[in-house]
């Protein structure tokens, strides 16, 4: 029900808003989507990126209980399996795997959340994130590489 109405009604006479127009900072607020048959809880969070931009983001849970606290509690934990599933898959390489058989897709699965592990420490040692890190070590290995093609083509570099 929404304003007396079933969500039938609802639908059939088109009494949606958009998202945006509703007052939602600090709050939640039992609506309707339109694809939904069922109402759900949504909030408003607005945050500032690292560059000093401004992020909104809309939350929405079908826990009705939900206060804004509980919600952005919730996200803010779900966040950072986002954000490990980004990092594993974007910086050790784990959907590139070549592996065929069971052993070696395991073994490779084993190497990539060693590799996680290891560079969450850098992050946290470092105060960067695993894209500065990654960044970082791939323009060492290009300029020791560059360093060691300088070497090779010296003349007798090979009897240095």
């Amino acid at each position: 029900m929404r304003g007396g109405l079933p969500v039938k009604d609802i639908k059939e006479k088109g009494l949606y808003v958009g998202i945006k127009s509703l007052e939602l900072e600090g709050n939640v607020m039992s609506v309707y989507f339109e694809q939904l048959d069922f109402p759900v809880v949504i909030s408003k969070q607005v945050f500032k990126n690292e560059d000093e931009s401004t992020g909104i983001l809309y939350l929405a849970s079908s826990d009705l209980s939900l206060t804004y606290d509980k919600e952005t509690t919730i996200y803010k934990k779900r966040w950072k399996v986002e954000e490990y599933h980004k990092s594993i898959k974007s910086n050790l390489s784990f959907v590139k795997s070549p592996t065929r058989t069971e052993t070696t897709q395991i073994s490779h699965f084993t190497a990539s959340i060693m590799a996680f592990v290891k560079i969450e420490k850098l992050k946290i040692r470092n105060n960067l994130n695993h894209f500065a890190i990654k960044n970082l070590m791939l323009i060492k290995a290009t300029k020791a590489s560059y360093d060691e093609l300088q070497r090779l083509s010296t003349p007798h570099a090979q009897f240095a």
